[in-house]
């Protein structure tokens, strides 16, 4: 199922979420995010936190918090982008397992759609490589992952949610 401007009933409002960790990728992968969200005609929020493990409570803050002015949720969808590269110890692996479970618990608990666009890779060659839009575009194929979900759950009648 793909999504369109029109199956929406109006234009997604998504929640961007960087990690900016490793600038340079962070900025890669926002490009590439920005560009399909454009593409779909989506507003989007953008918002920095200090590495992946940050990400899912940027998302549940926002989850939490409702609009004041129509007591419903602030964004339909959200885009996860940051980059974990492989270091001397284990936490490369805590970050990678942590932040991944983090937002698979959020989108199962609060029923998001959520594009995870968090870079797992061994070195910088293999991240730059793959947060680059005329590479492997992680960061657009986020923000596409997230506006599918959000055409699906449109489907199954849970969008426009409360």
């Amino acid at each position: 199922m793909t999504s369109s401007g029109s199956d929406f009933g109006e234009r997604p409002h998504v929640m961007l979420v960087e990690a900016r960790f490793y600038e340079d990728i962070a900025d890669l992968l926002v490009e590439g995010a920005v560009a399909e969200l454009a593409k779909e005609g989506a507003t989007f929020e953008r918002f920095s936190v200090p590495g992946s493990l940050e990400i899912p409570a940027a998302i549940q803050y926002a989850v939490r918090g409702l609009d004041y002015y129509t007591a419903r949720r602030r964004f339909d969808a959200y885009v996860a982008l940051g980059c974990v590269i492989r270091g001397e110890t284990t936490h490369y692996d805590i970050v990678c397992s942590e932040s991944a479970r983090g937002l698979m618990d959020l989108s199962l608990r609060y029923t998001l759609a959520v594009g995870n666009g968090i870079l797992t890779v061994e070195n910088s060659e293999q991240a730059l490589f793959r947060a680059r839009p005329d590479g492997k575009n992680w960061g657009g194929k986020a923000a596409r992952a997230a506006l599918d979900m959000l055409a699906l759950k449109s489907h199954f009648g849970i969008y426009p949610r409360n």
